[in-house]
């Protein structure tokens, strides 16, 4: 039977990153070329029903062995990674980690710190999977499908574990916001389900954020400097104006637990046309409907101080808050919780600062909390995971499936 690090060093190979520009799906062709290696394995683990979609879903079933009216329960996870980083030429490291520095890369100087990411401190003595230093590493979301797959292996293997039907579904573009868009929920027929897209180890989330996307273009005019006066419009000393309108302290780098937040993704443009690209995240719902009419106002205004139509707006919602849809559904939290503590690993139940697949799921009709893959610093060249918390994330989706047939 492969190991979990078998499968994530060999998933982490593909650069599977998404594209928001992209109007396809999946929005890249490279998505799809990973799904066909994920449909070959689950044929070789000999799970049943696999279906790979025209827009690159791809759903299995791991058939009950036993007689209990047990629910229907899922797994998923999402195939790509983000478009923040380079993700080309993933070259993982694995380190015996005894405490202290980690050389990423020598020749860069590129260095992985407890001072500046003191989480590493609760790892020394065990075994982590890095980046080189170049890239991101992928744990997000490649740990959580190579914990799915090294799970069905192990329920495969011993049959003497009694379980119910166990779906699994690995998605294309949630790092995008698309991820659960054409997802077939009626043809699944799970009766609730939880996304392998968390962090560290024992996490549990059923809150996450409300989220929306803003794209500011604006329509500058542009003139010879010489003969610039009165007749030019810069654009992009417009869109510097227009960022400084934004609370300075309403970023991610300011703001933690249940706070929300504007991120300027992207700053791009010249004299003639520039444009800005956010991210407007809060887990409170009247909150989240005064940040996106906040940019509103803020387009409003700088339409009224220059020309009309200078600035244009596209701003649209991206997923919402599960937790509107798990409040009375939260025998599917509990019991994750149970699964969790039988494995011997202490629940740590916090908001979603982010987005899974499960937002918009669970608005769909198939309840879905989040459970951790155990990685860290996700989107960046420092990120790393733990190789017990991935061998932890295994046992836990057996345990739930186990204890869901009882």
């Amino acid at each position: 039977m492969r190991t979990v690090v078998d499968r994530f060093i060999k998933y982490v190979s593909f650069d599977t990153k998404s594209n928001p520009e992209s109007t396809t799906t999946p929005s890249t062709p490279s998505q799809l070329a990973f799904g066909d290696v994920l449909v070959e394995e689950l044929k070789e683990l000999g799970l049943q029903d696999i279906q790979k979609d025209e827009n690159g879903y791809i759903y299995a079933t791991l058939p009950a062995n036993c007689e209990s009216d047990a629910p229907v329960i899922a797994f998923i996870s999402h195939m790509d990674t983000s478009p923040d980083f380079n993700a080309d030429h993933v070259k993982p490291q694995i380190i015996d980690y005894q405490g202290g520095d980690i050389i990423l890369n020598q020749e860069k100087n590129i260095v992985l710190s407890p001072t500046d990411f003191p989480s590493l401190n609760q790892y020394v003595g065990q075994q982590l999977i890095t980046t080189d230093g170049t890239t991101l590493l992928g744990a997000d979301d490649k740990a959580g499908i190579a914990e799915i797959m090294t799970a069905m292996d192990y329920l495969i293997q011993h049959p003497e574990i009694k379980h119910g039907t166990v779906k699994v579904a690995f998605t294309p573009d949630e790092e995008i916001g698309r991820g659960a868009d054409h997802f077939k929920v009626e043809e699944f027929k799970a009766d609730f389900a939880y996304t392998m897209d968390g962090g560290v180890l024992g996490e549990l989330q059923y809150e996450s954020f409300n989220a929306a996307g803003a794209k500011l273009t604006i329509h500058g005019k542009s003139v010879h400097p010489g003969d610039a006066k009165n007749k030019m419009i810069n654009a992009a000393l417009i869109a510097t104006e227009i960022a400084n309108q934004f609370p300075v302290n309403e970023t991610p780098q300011h703001t933690e637990h249940y706070e929300g937040f504007y991120h300027l993704i992207d700053i791009s443009g010249h004299c003639e046309e520039a444009v800005l690209k956010y991210i407007i995240r809060d887990f409170d719902t009247e909150q989240f409907n005064a940040r996106k009419k906040f940019v509103e106002k803020v387009v409003q205004d700088f339409n009224q101080k220059y020309p009309s139509h200078t600035v244009e707006l596209e701003l649209k919602d991206q997923y919402y808050n599960m937790n509107l849809h798990m409040k009375d559904k939260m025998h599917i939290v509990e019991l994750a919780k149970k699964a969790l503590i039988e494995v011997g690993v202490e629940p740590l139940i916090v908001p979603v600062r982010g987005g899974t697949d499960g937002s918009k799921l669970s608005f769909m009709g198939l309840p879905t909390p989040n459970l951790f893959t155990g990685g860290h610093n996700f989107h960046g060249k420092f990120e790393y995971i733990p190789i017990p918390s991935m061998e932890k994330g295994v046992e836990v989706i057996v345990k739930i499936a186990e204890l869901a047939a009882k």
